[in-house]
């Protein structure tokens, strides 16, 4: 089965995978992003794609290679576009996150269980959601408990690895 095929056609399904798709690729043009939708199934008219790049605020940005790209809003409180050169960054933000907010991470199967101080879970979560690791399905996020779910049916252990050496790489020495 194919992802196009676990997607519903609805507008909201359309625009979340148009987000995705200028947050991982450098799409330069309305018809390069109509490609990339066809692709996954997705068949659109050239009007349909300008009404959703204007209903989901898109712009096009200069990213550090000079190369005019559309990006969209994050969601939260930084509403400013983001282009997909800029993964490494939120990369970054999470490993600090983590070494800030991480308690412990366990694993079983595809699932990882991570543990924070109260209040703190949403803030992990939104860190990990923006971070978009290839392998990571999902979060759910409690006040103190955040699931992460990989891709992999066993992917769970590798991925609390990966989280426990983000967090043990920011973590500043002792004085």
């Amino acid at each position: 089965m194919s992802d196009a095929s676990l997607r519903p056609t609805t507008k909201n399904a359309r625009h979340r995978r148009i987000v995705e798709l200028v947050t991982q690729h450098e799409v330069r043009s309305q018809t390069e992003l109509a490609e990339l939708l066809a692709e996954g199934g997705v068949r659109v008219t050239q009007a349909t794609l300008s009404r959703d790049l204007l209903e989901l605020d898109a712009v096009k940005i200069r990213t550090q290679s000079g190369a005019l790209v559309y990006a969209v809003p994050a969601e939260g409180g930084d509403r400013r576009p983001v282009a997909p050169s800029e993964s490494a960054a939120a990369t970054h933000r999470l490993g600090r996150m983590c070494s800030e907010l991480l308690v412990s991470a366990e694993a079983s199967a595809n699932m990882v269980v991570l543990r924070t101080p109260p209040g703190a879970a949403q803030f992990l979560a939104s860190s990990f959601d923006r971070a978009e690791l290839p392998d990571l399905l999902g979060t759910v996020a409690g006040d103190d408990t955040v699931l992460l779910i990989s891709r992999h049916p066993t992917g769970g252990d590798a991925l609390a690895r990966r989280i426990l050496a983000l967090a043990d790489a920011h973590v500043p020495p002792p004085p």
